[in-house]
């Protein structure tokens, strides 16, 4: 796969799209809501918008955080995998509805499981961040960011 446009390149053509998302991540960074948490919900967005860029950048940070290799492998099927919990299946979900939003438009019974396991703060910064992945991954996906991957 070629690039449609370096990453560097988006960032001299256009840097307030990127200083403005990497602002919001920022905020989500800050908000309080898992690490952890927040990756899973970065993953299973990128994997359903098809972005190995951001797949692959991550893959990497939830490791680092301490992320087990089984549990990411199985973050495509979450809803049939154990070792989830409550609160990540909801935010999950809500993620799903968020990124297919065209689909379904956010079905009640999904918004209702995540407000049970959020406050309305951790909602807003969840939210948040689904919105800002969606942004990055649509920018990557569009101009084919190609992710550093050795041996390729």
């Amino acid at each position: 796969m070629q690039a449609r446009l370096a990453r560097e390149a988006l960032y001299k053509l256009q840097p307030a799209t990127p200083q403005a998302l990497i602002g919001l991540g920022k905020a989500v960074a800050e908000s309080g809501l898992e690490k952890s948490l927040v990756e899973l919900v970065k993953i299973r967005a990128s994997q359903i918008n098809g972005c190995a860029f951001c797949l692959h950048m991550h893959f990497a940070e939830a490791r680092k955080l301490g992320e087990s290799q089984e549990r990411l492998d199985l973050v495509s099927a979450w809803r049939e995998a154990p070792g989830f919990s409550a609160r990540e299946r909801a935010a999950l979900a809500w993620t799903e509805a968020l990124t297919l939003v065209a689909q379904d438009h956010v079905p009640d019974a999904v918004y209702a499981e995540a407000k049970a396991q959020f406050t309305d703060q951790e909602f807003a910064n969840l939210t948040a961040a689904i919105v800002t992945i969606n942004a990055w991954n649509r920018i990557a996906v569009a101009f084919r960011f190609v992710p550093p991957v050795k041996g390729a």
